[in-house]
Parts: C-alpha cells; structure tokens; sequence
C-alpha cells in the first residue's frame, strides 16, 4: 500500500498533514504502509514518524533535517568533502564572540561575503567591503538572535560575474540552467531580483556541477533539492562551489509549476519501480 501525505501525488491511501503535527492516525497508516511520499514542506515529525515506522519513504530529508539551515549546510558540506568556499559558521552571536574575543575582526580578507542562518532569495545575504560592514552584520545576527533564530556565517567572496548554477534534482533527474544577475544589479543573484535564466552558456562548467550534484547526492541520500553552486570565471580551470541546499526550490527555471509536477511525479513513479 502506498501511502501520500502529498496534495498532488496520489497514493492508495491519501492524507493531508499541513499545519499541524501528525497524530495517532497517521502514524497507523504509517505502519499499514509499504511507501509513504511525503510533501516538500513537511515538518520534521512527520518525516521522523514516517522513517521510524516504514522502510521506504520519499523523498530523502536525513541530511534536510540533520543538517539545518545554512550554519548547517556547510558542517554537511564539510562532512561530505563537498567542495565550497572558505567559510566559518557559528551557532550564536555569543559563539563568535568568544572565538574573537572583544575584537570583531575575520579571518577572511574583504570583501566578504555574510549570511544569516534562515531566509532565501538573497535576503538574509550582504557583501562586507569594511569593518563597519562587519558591525552592521553582527546587528544584524543579533536582531535575529533576539527573535530566537541564531546562527551566521563569514563566506569568501568569489566572482562569479553575476551567474549562479542552479541544480535540481529530482529523484535521478537533474536539470539545470544558470541564474544571471541584470547588469549593474550589485552583489547577488536572484530571480526575485530580476536574474534571468540561461540554459546554453558554458556547457562544460554545466556538466562539471552536475557531476558534483550527482556526487553529494550519492553521498546523502538527498533525492528531491535545488543546489546551488558558483564558478570563479576569472581561474583558467572553474570547479563548482557549493553554496546552499534548497528543499523549497523556485520553479520558474524548470518551467513553471505545472513543468515541475510532470517532473515530479515522472520522479517518484521511476522511484517506486526500484522499490516495489
């Protein structure tokens, strides 16, 4: 029996748990299961119930959840040998400070690049130019800290010419396309922000982040993500740089959500024919 707690997948037996905790009634449809699909969004609970309860569950959130946030992604980066920029992470405001002492200074030469621990599109990233910069940012974490999300990291700036590699995947299934920065847009690359989609440049650069995707994957278990992964242009040999893990991805790239739906459930059915 396949069991979908999906609104859009359809199982034998179908059950909605968004919003809430999943109860004793999910947790014996669990148990009468063979293969439970879960949504994207799902909370931590329900997948931890789900695997506890049955042996074949999609998709793959281990590394989602024991691996939090960014401050997260990059110890799952570390752990992995997945390549990345030179980062130092911390858990709180009050973990910098006792590895820096009073003096706010970085190991990492300007410009830098900070992040918060939560927030996506760019908006919780800033490109530092000076030790001021670094004061605005510490505010900025904790003002974060004070509503209860901690966590920020101290990121090597590379130039990457205004273009992020974006790739999905999806169960076996990868696709991938640049996002490019409008000219003159400043730091980041976003398609809130205006960047386009390029599926054509650099094919070779494509091809190596693919390879590095696949890698990860086969490493976590991670079956359904955005990755996002950058290229210093200017080195005569680019490698790909791994910068975030995205479990919520963006759907214009892969042609909208309707697109993403015939990719998904074209996904898990090539999925279940491994496990049935």
């Amino acid at each position: 029996m396949i069991l979908s707690f999906h609104p859009i997948i359809v199982g034998d037996e179908n059950r909605l748990c968004a919003g809430r905790d999943p109860n004793e009634e999910d947790q014996a449809a669990i148990k009468r299961a063979k293969i439970v699909i879960l949504p994207q969004g799902c909370k931590e609970s329900l997948y931890t119930m789900a695997v506890e309860n049955c042996d074949r569950v999609f998709p793959d959130y281990h590394a989602r959840f024991r691996f939090p946030g960014k401050v997260g992604q990059i110890r799952l980066f570390q752990e992995t040998g997945a390549p990345h920029p030179r980062t130092f992470a911390y858990d709180s405001l009050e973990a910098f400070m006792h590895i820096h002492k009073a003096e706010p200074t970085l190991p990492l030469r300007f410009p830098t690049v900070f992040k918060l621990n939560w927030g996506g599109e760019g908006s919780s990233v800033y490109l530092l130019q000076n030790h001021d910069d670094v004061a605005f940012a510490l505010a900025k974490a904790q003002a974060c800290q004070d509503t209860g999300q901690k966590g920020f990291l101290f990121q090597e700036h590379i130039e990457t010419q205004g273009r992020s590699l974006r790739v999905a995947a999806i169960n076996e299934t990868l696709v991938t396309y640049w996002r490019v920065a409008p000219e003159n847009a400043g730091f980041g690359v976003s398609m809130a922000h205006g960047a386009r989609v390029d599926q054509k440049s650099y094919p070779e650069l494509m091809k190596k982040g693919e390879q590095a995707v696949r890698d990860l994957c086969r490493k976590t278990g991670i079956n359904l993500a955005g990755f996002d992964l950058i290229f210093d242009l200017d080195s005569p040999d680019p490698t790909p740089q791994f910068l975030e893990v995205n479990y919520f991805f963006g759907r214009r790239g892969l042609g909208g959500s309707e697109q993403y739906y015939i990719l998904l459930h074209e996904g898990i059915k090539a999925w279940l024919e491994k496990q049935l």
